[in-house]
This record gives structure tokens, C-alpha cells and sequence, in this order.
């Protein structure tokens, strides 16, 4: 059985991504503080230039660590750690600690409804030969259907798409929507942050609080 560590930053971290606005020295310090706190090798951080797809791509030791143009990444190599940027859309973390296999996926609006969190299993499965029962999911903390509201054409989207009960007036619920799609991949051992990154006050950065905000993160590594 493969030991893996998975974590959640909070705003006490700090901002870990270069795409908001902050200095690149002050997202390079709160990284290396990362690393130093959890105890991984910088150098074998693997994060991704996330776009709102549903593009999710297997890394080895040998990828760049900056995977261009994805919401997810799978990898079976001891050597690296996953990292997931979020604010508001949720930072879900796979593990089969059988096969030894991890992933990172990023999952917005978008992405959920593109079903990247199905996507995933079937490459984690297809890739890796894992088994849907093995694999643990954690849907980290995000925007609840507390806080989620869209407009009523995308509320309608998602009653005509998954079902009514993800929908309730123009709020709809994301955690429901990717444990739905994750049950029906056969995963069945699949937690869920119930802290809403927008109105809990707990140290998450939103970006439907402060635009300008920061971005906390998911990391996991087979150890």
C-alpha cells in the first residue's frame, strides 16, 4: 500500500499563483515556505496553466512542471508533487493507494460541466489500470449552493443536464453535480469539504468576495 499526502492551504500560505495579481517574488517565497512546511522538493512541483476545460494529462518526472493548457494531472511517479490553484471552484484530489496513483483536477463551473471529474477516473483507470472502488476523492473547499448563484439560463443548463436537484432558483450546487458523476464511474469512498470559500470566513481566498483575490491550493504526492 502506497503512503500519500494530500493537504489544503489556507490564506495564511498565502498566494501560490502567478496568474493573479501579486509579484512573482512573493509567490516564489510563499512556494518555497510551502515546500519547507510539508516537506517536498520544489523542484518536483507539477501545476497547471487551468483553463475551465476538461483536458487532463499524465506526468511523469520528465514533464515540464508547468502542464500548459489542462484542469487535471494523473501520475503514478513518487517523485512529484500535484498542485491544484483555486478560489471558489473546487480542487478535487484522487488517490488509488493500491496502484499508487494520484491526481489533481480543477473544477469550476466549466470543467464540472464538461464532467472532467469523470474524465479522470476513466484515464486514471485506462492509464493505470485502477480500480473505480480503490480510488479516493476529496472535493476540497469551494463555493457552496449556498453562494453559487448563476443566471437562469445556466440553472436551466444544469436541470436539463443533471438533474433538477442540483438546482434550486438560480443557485446550483457543484459538490452535488461532481459526486454524481464520480458515483456513477463507481467511486464510492468520496469526501467533501463543506466550508463555502465565499461565506464561511474561514482563511480561503474567493474570488466572488475580491476579484484581486490570491489563490489557495490542493497538493498531493505519493510519499
Amino acid at each position: 500500500m502506497n503512503n500519500i499526502f494530500h493537504t489544503f492551504t489556507t490564506t495564511d500560505d498565502g498566494n501560490l499563483a502567478f496568474h493573479v495579481p501579486d509579484t512573482k517574488e512573493n509567490v516564489e517565497k510563499n512556494r518555497k515556505s510551502l515546500a519547507l512546511k510539508h516537506d517536498f522538493d520544489l523542484e518536483n512541483l507539477v501545476y497547471m496553466n487551468q483553463v475551465h476545460g476538461n483536458n487532463v494529462v499524465v506526468v511523469t518526472k520528465d514533464s515540464p512542471r508547468l502542464i500548459d493548457n489542462c484542469d487535471g494531472i494523473i501520475t503514478n511517479d513518487k517523485n512529484l508533487t500535484l498542485m491544484v490553484m483555486v478560489a471558489d471552484c473546487i480542487p478535487i484530489l484522487y488517490m488509488d493507494k493500491k496502484k499508487g496513483v494520484i491526481a489533481a483536477v480543477h473544477a469550476g463551473r466549466n470543467s464540472t460541466f464538461q464532467r472532467i471529474a469523470e474524465i479522470t477516473v476513466k484515464k486514471m483507470v485506462k492509464e493505470f489500470n485502477c480500480v473505480p472502488h480503490d480510488i479516493e476523492v476529496i472535493l476540497g473547499p469551494s463555493i457552496q449552493k449556498c453562494c453559487y448563484e448563476v443566471n437562469l439560463e445556466l440553472a436551466n443548463i444544469v436541470k436539463e443536464s443533471f438533474g433538477k436537484e442540483f438546482v434550486d432558483g438560480r443557485l446550483i450546487d457543484l459538490q452535488g453535480i461532481n459526486k454524481m458523476l464520480l458515483k456513477s464511474q463507481g467511486i464510492l469512498n468520496i469526501s467533501i469539504y463543506n466550508t463555502c470559500t465565499k461565506c464561511s470566513n474561514e482563511s480561503y481566498f474567493s474570488f466572488r468576495k475580491d476579484k484581486n483575490c490570491g489563490r489557495f491550493v490542493g497538493l498531493i504526492s505519493i510519499t
